[in-house]
């Protein structure tokens, strides 16, 4: 085969290759939400309370313990589930108790969830237990306006409870 015959053979696959990327970063075009629709996402990394209390050792307790795990107090790691309700007009649109990660069982219980909606006002009420008892510990409440393909997120942080965003 000669030098000029692979040239253009070589330059019609870049052409034919060229052309397929050019046609699928245009088409089929993707779309995101239906024109009347929104997006809520919930989404949060929270260390739950421990499931028991810690508790003194006796001094025969700690005589039996190496020198350098002598330590008066015996706190256990594991933590309680975290358990999340998320309801959107009065109807529960999420429920789940989450279990703590790590083997221990001693680590922050996650969420990711994402929730098409339709447009408009709602009202959401959000609740959290972080304790053994499965006692709901933080509330929110907001009425949001969410306009069409607009995205609102539903944070929780320890110290200030839930947080809507949008």
């Amino acid at each position: 085969m000669n030098t000029t015959t692979r040239f253009l053979g070589q330059a019609a696959l870049y052409g034919a290759f060229a052309l397929a990327i050019g046609y699928f970063s245009t088409a089929p075009a993707y779309t995101h939400l239906a024109p009347d629709q929104a997006l809520l996402k919930l989404s949060f990394s929270h260390g739950a309370q421990r499931v028991g209390e810690c508790r003194d050792r006796s001094d025969a307790e700690l005589a039996k313990l190496p020198p350098n795990m002598r330590i008066r107090q015996d706190c256990p790691r594991e933590r309680a589930p975290v358990i999340v309700e998320l309801e959107m007009d009065g109807a529960p649109l999420y429920r789940e108790s989450l279990p703590p990660s790590g083997l221990s069982r001693d680590g922050s219980a996650s969420v990711y969830r994402r929730f098409v909606v339709p447009a408009g006002t709602h009202h959401l009420s959000a609740r959290l237990a972080d304790n053994a008892k499965g006692e709901f510990n933080y509330r929110a409440e907001k009425t949001l306006t969410l306009a069409p393909a607009q995205i609102a997120v539903v944070e929780f942080h320890a110290p200030a409870g839930f947080q809507f965003l949008h």
